[in-house]
């Protein structure tokens, strides 16, 4: 459970929530849209086994008296884990670098990874937020699952190619999403998702 709650109330300034996570099969807290933002990559991430909200509170002491903090996420891979703060850079101030350093500190004494996530490349988000859309189960009664996955086997393909390769297009787009999020096909995120975008075979890029 998180060590506090998630709470709304009118003309808060922080956009809370609660989302879901087909990797953990439930609902997970969120305190604003950039941690939003980060449990769909989490979800997106290959590995992950556990996601924990506000997973504790820390408390330090600075040369200026006591202090706590509540780190954002811990996530458990395998055979590690990640303590994750979220905090855009433009509003980070000094006290918040004070708390990340004791956040640090903590994560190495566990012999936890820390880091702290300060935003993202406009095309990275949203093609995270594309590719989300077919992240549920889909039915694959025409086989198109096989066409695009024989199509790839042989080189990469740029995506609208790829899809007007298949034998309908229009259906086949967003089965390559859903092969794309479920990691059966690869594509490189760091540039936009598109029809210009090379899909590979997955463990080639």
């Amino acid at each position: 459970m998180p060590v506090r709650g998630f709470t709304w109330r009118a003309r808060q300034r922080h956009r809370p929530g609660l989302a879901y996570m087909v990797t953990t099969g439930r609902m997970h807290g969120f305190e604003s849209l950039a941690e939003r933002r980060l449990l769909l990559a989490l979800d997106f991430l290959d590995g992950v086994e556990e996601v924990l909200s506000q997973p504790f509170r820390l408390k330090f002491t600075t040369v200026d008296g006591a202090e706590d903090h509540t780190p954002d996420f811990l996530v458990l891979l395998s055979g590690t884990a990640v303590l994750i703060d979220v905090r855009p850079g433009h509003l980070i101030k000094d006290k918040d670098l004070v708390k990340f350093a004791a956040a640090e500190r903590a994560a190495a004494a566990a012999g936890w990874h820390y880091l702290v996530v300060t935003g993202w490349r406009r095309h990275v988000a949203a093609g995270l937020d594309a590719l989300s859309a077919r992240r549920r189960p889909m039915a694959d009664r025409l086989g198109l699952h096989g066409e695009l996955l024989d199509l790839v086997a042989g080189r990469p393909r740029r995506f609208g190619e790829l899809a007007e390769a298949t034998s309908l297009p229009a259906v086949a787009r967003a089965h390559a999403l859903h092969l794309l999020w479920h990691r059966r096909l690869a594509v490189d995120l760091a540039r936009p998702l598109g029809d210009a975008a090379w899909v590979y075979p997955v463990g080639r890029s």
